[in-house]
């Protein structure tokens, strides 16, 4: 074997010479959007209702839209003049109203073709000083300007002695904080504008956050008049807000261009308030679009769909937006499956040319990993490739999907995110054995995935005799198995509910405690290790862990409002549970039912992920309405597949493996290298850890042992998370410490780059019995290149390949072997799925 420094170099050599097709598209992606032509403009709208601003501190925020002959609506809210006839308010170039006197007008928008569109505004309450509502006026500057936020006086422990409740979901406390805590010092309403709130805020005097408001703006005006009135907080009977919307709801945008938002807020008594400059606003996707505090939408150069979610107060709501490439979109293969038609369908709105589809070579690596974890054999690439059998794809997903290396690789997965783990090393191994047997088990027999969801939710006994109950034994308390639940069988992360309303979602703190409830009379006896003395331990067994049903009335308490709440689905109507029943089975009854909005979607969103690389919602478990899924349609289409199956989880996975688009190559074309939603081509992702050291394993015919397992034990075949092994974790092994699949790393990192190159352990592997092989072998260099070739890549060498390793073994001889296996293990084409 070559000194480790000569190791690198001859990394740089291969790295050359066994370069990773998908880096770098073929051509150069357009760097503009293309130039269309919409038509003539045909009309413009302004409004179907006329404005109303009223009081002093009224703000509307215009919204001009212009449709042209095309059928296209674009946004000119900043493109047109604005006059006001008689000038009693004013409009700045953004399009925002403010009042200068009371009275009726005529405002006008001209577009520079000479297009013109009117409303009526009406200005009111200007001399008559209109009460400040605290929590519908004040609380949202404080979100908006990041007041309240996690890292500022919205934290647990507020900050530099002022606290606020977390975005202001709690006014009244708020209200309490600012008001009269410190005796009221931070108010001075004898001269508002010299208030700390003021001078802090508007940065007149030195502010641990910066200056937040600019002195003067509306903002500023707001708080001082609210501070002049006296702080009031508000009466009881004044209006409340149940919900916003945001204009417009979709659009079909441009690539560079842009769209003005506007906020509605609808309140208890039915009138409506434009709320657009008191709105946070937040791109899902901060690649595709930026959004700045106006609620102005800048739009970047990447083709696809991004949804901006906007929030007041508790409330929250989504503009959608497409933005085409719009390429010439070619002749597309016949569709296999609804899969294509709906994705197919979306390229075209897009005008996203997809990638050809991958050779034959390639789709039975990327299979044979997908679905069974591990690389094919030099016989299997062969008689695959050898194959004409125009039904090749579909027999090898079947003989993948039936085989137990299938079942091996599924129940690693969902062993991490079932917790299937011990304490520590020493810690008795049965318990994960049997879970893991048991998921692998199900999964081999392809029980439904509804039925497997229920054995775990209600478990009940001894974790041995009943082995779903170890999913138990990491989740000490009802709101814990509500949560797990919750985000791993319904993609929704509740934990914020559980002290505050959610940031992101309508769940709020009785939602949280409604699912907590159907755990509410689980009793959960956590193991007991044996009683040592002194260095030696007693003969006395180990107590396994067991969960039993508690009969009782099932509820939880909300700790806020101190009042029960019973068990409730979410978004679904609290249940009747008797005393006798096991109300996890109520649970899972509402949540396999067919008109569950979550159950179905969240785990086809999953599978998605495992096979295409990203889900059509992403994260695979954040699947809330302010994170719409990039197709819909599709993600739609996949939830009722599945319900109407039965859960058949095989079918499922036949389904989207036999698609067109599962099919598609790595290569991006000139058009789609930075498509990462639209699965245009395939997503390249690094081998996970398991897979990655199995395959390793194989090409060298070193086999990794695992203290404390089976013999000849595969790394996927691991039943837990404690088996030593740094390669494993420095790959990024879950620790299964959550049920969030986001604990597997696929990242790239230094540590692993010098791991694989310079490691005693990956040396010695190299060095091993394949190379030893190759070296003794008698056939000429290039047939035993070929064959090395098809064996850790599952393609032969291309001619220059072959050439220049022939040449490097006549030049260094038998031991080059070992540089040989050394650099391919070390290519990027070995380490990624492609």
């Amino acid at each position: 074997m070559l000194a480790r420094h000569k190791l690198a170099a001859l990394a740089l050599l291969f790295g050359a010479l066994l370069a990773f097709p998908h880096d770098t598209p073929a051509v150069a992606p357009p760097t503009t959007a293309p130039t269309r032509d919409f038509g003539p403009l045909l009309s413009m709208e302004l409004g179907k209702e006329g404005l109303v601003l009223a009081g002093q501190d009224a703000m509307q925020q215009l919204l001009v839209t212009g449709h042209y002959t095309g059928g296209r609506a674009i946004d000119l809210t900043r493109a047109v003049e604005y006059e006001v006839r008689p000038p009693i308010v004013r409009v700045d170039s953004t399009g925002l109203v403010t009042p200068l006197k009371e009275g009726t007008a005529l405002l006008s928008a001209r577009a520079p073709s000479g297009k013109t569109a009117t409303v009526t505004v009406t200005v009111k309450n200007l001399e008559r000083d209109v009460p400040i509502n605290f929590a519908n006026e004040i609380v949202p500057l404080f979100t908006k300007f990041g007041c309240n936020a996690g890292g500022c006086h919205g934290k647990a422990s507020g900050q530099n002695g002022f606290k606020l409740s977390l975005l202001g979901f709690e006014p009244q406390e708020d209200y309490e904080f600012l008001v009269n805590e410190a005796r009221g010092r931070r108010l001075l309403p004898s001269a508002a504008e010299h208030s700390l709130l003021v001078r802090k805020a508007t940065g007149v005097m030195a502010h641990g956050g910066g200056k937040k408001i600019e002195p003067g703006s509306p903002y500023a005006q707001l708080l001082i008049r609210w501070v002049k009135q006296g702080a009031p907080y508000g009466r009881p009977d004044d209006r409340t807000v149940r919900a916003i919307e945001v204009l417009p709801k979709e659009r079909v945008g441009e690539r560079g261009g842009a769209q003005q938002l506007k906020v509605l807020a609808r309140f208890s008594d039915g009138s409506t308030r434009d709320v657009t400059r008191m709105t946070q606003f937040e791109a899902n996707q901060p690649e595709m679009a930026e959004v700045s505090e106006n609620g102005l939408v800048r739009f970047k150069r990447v083709p696809g769909r991004v949804a901006v979610m906007a929030r007041f107060q508790s409330h929250v709501g989504t503009f959608r937006a497409t933005l085409p490439l719009g390429a010439p979109v070619p002749t597309l293969p016949k569709a296999r499956t609804f899969i294509d038609e709906l994705v197919f369908a979306q390229w075209k709105e897009l005008g996203l040319p997809p990638s050809e589809a991958c050779d034959d070579a390639t789709f039975l690596r990327r299979a044979t990993i997908d679905l069974a974890g591990r690389l094919p054999t030099k016989k299997e690439t062969e008689d695959f490739v050898g194959n004409k059998d125009a039904g090749r794809h579909d027999q090898l997903i079947d003989r993948l999907l039936a085989s137990d290396d299938c079942a091996d690789y599924f129940a690693n997965k969902w062993s991490a995110v079932l917790r299937n783990r011990r304490g520590g090393a020493n810690e008795d191994t049965m318990p994960t054995f049997a879970f893991h047997a048991w998921i692998k088990e199900g999964l081999r027999a392809n029980k439904p995935y509804d039925r497997f969801v229920r054995e775990v939710l209600t478990a009940t006994g001894e974790e041995g005799k009943s082995p779903p109950v170890v999913w138990y034994r990491e989740l000490k308390e009802p709101a814990a198995m509500a949560e797990d639940a919750a985000q791993l069988f319904l993609g929704q992360r509740i934990g914020c509910a559980r002290c505050h309303h959610h940031p992101f979602e309508k769940w709020g703190q009785d939602d949280y405690h409604g699912m907590e409830a159907f755990f509410s009379r689980t009793k959960v006896t956590q193991p007991v290790p044996p009683k040592k003395k002194g260095k030696l331990t007693r003969a006395v067994p180990r107590k396994p862990a067991t969960v039993a049903h508690n009969p009782g009335t099932a509820q939880a308490v909300n700790p806020r409002t101190g009042r029960p709440v019973k068990p409730t689905g979410l978004g679904g109507r609290a249940m009747v549970v008797g005393r006798d029943e096991d109300s996890r089975e109520k649970l899972v009854d509402w949540m396999v039912s067919k008109d569950n909005p979550f159950f179905a979607r969240t785990l086809v969103n999953r599978y998605w992920k495992h096979f295409l690389g990203r889900g059509l919602v992403d994260p695979e478990d954040d699947m809330r309405a302010t994170n719409p899924a990039s197709n819909p349609e599709l993600l739609d289409a996949l939830a009722r597949h599945f319900v109407e199956s039965k859960y058949d989880l095989k079918k499922l996975t036949r389904t989207i493996c036999t698609s067109h688009v599962y099919r598609l190559s790595a290569v991006p074309n000139r058009f789609n290298a930075d498509d990462r939603q639209s699965f245009s081509r395939f997503l390249p992702r690094r081998l996970t850890a398991e897979v990655l050291l199995d395959a390793i394993d194989d090409v060298t015919l070193s086999r990794t042992t695992f203290k404390g397992a089976p013999a000849k034990s595969r790394a996927v075949q691991l039943p837990d998370n404690m088996f030593d092994s740094y390669f494993l974790s420095v790959f990024g092994r879950p620790d299964a410490a959550s049920a969030c699949e986001c604990e597997r790393s696929g990242d790239a990192s230094l540590a692993q780059c010098l791991h694989m190159m310079n490691s005693q352990e990956v040396l010695n592997k190299a060095s091993g019995a394949r190379a030893r092989e190759l070296a003794r072998d008698r056939r000429a260099p290039a047939e035993r290149v070929r064959e090395l070739y098809l064996i850790a890549l599952s393609r032969p060498p291309s001619k220059e390949e072959t050439d220049e390793l022939v040449e490097y073994v006549g030049k260094k001889g038998r031991s080059a072997w070992e540089d040989v296996v050394w650099a391919i293990v070390n290519t990027k084409e070995f380490q990624f799925n492609h």
